[in-house]
């Protein structure tokens, strides 16, 4: 099975036009760009993409790092045996004056917390529930 890759993207690293998508974030001003295709593989690629991207922001900050701009890229493939994860693998880059030792710090603090990752590298439990009687 071919890879399902999802890109997004904030502040001067932001994507436009080619199909992105802008979403409001809290972080910053302009929003999230996403560019990504609407499968269920794309949208678990894209959750731990995103929480990345959000988490560089938050540690950045606790960090005292200035972020112009960030992208992440996520992707990985499937096994067409029996539909499962064969892993997702993720990129970034940074727009920051800050020094690369400082940025190395924030890339390894980020993927130690980021909480989507963490808990797809756990493995969690899933079930289905009935609405109603």
């Amino acid at each position: 099975m071919g890879e399902f890759e999802v890109v997004v993207g904030a502040g001067s690293l932001r994507s436009a036009g080619d199909g992105a998508v802008t979403l409001p974030h809290r972080w910053t001003a302009d929003g999230v760009s996403v560019r990504t295709e609407f499968t269920g593989a794309h949208l678990l690629h894209l959750s731990a993409a995103g929480c990345v991207l959000n988490d560089l922001y938050r540690e950045a900050v606790a960090l005292g790092i200035e972020l112009a701009g960030v992208r992440v890229t996520a992707s990985g493939g499937f096994d067409p045996a029996d539909w499962s994860s064969t892993g997702i693998r993720y990129a970034v880059e940074l727009d920051s004056a800050a020094p690369a030792a400082a940025l190395t710090r924030l890339l390894q603090q980020v993927d130690e917390v980021a909480e989507i990752p963490r808990t797809l590298r756990a493995g969690a439990p899933v079930h289905r529930v009935d609405l109603g009687g």
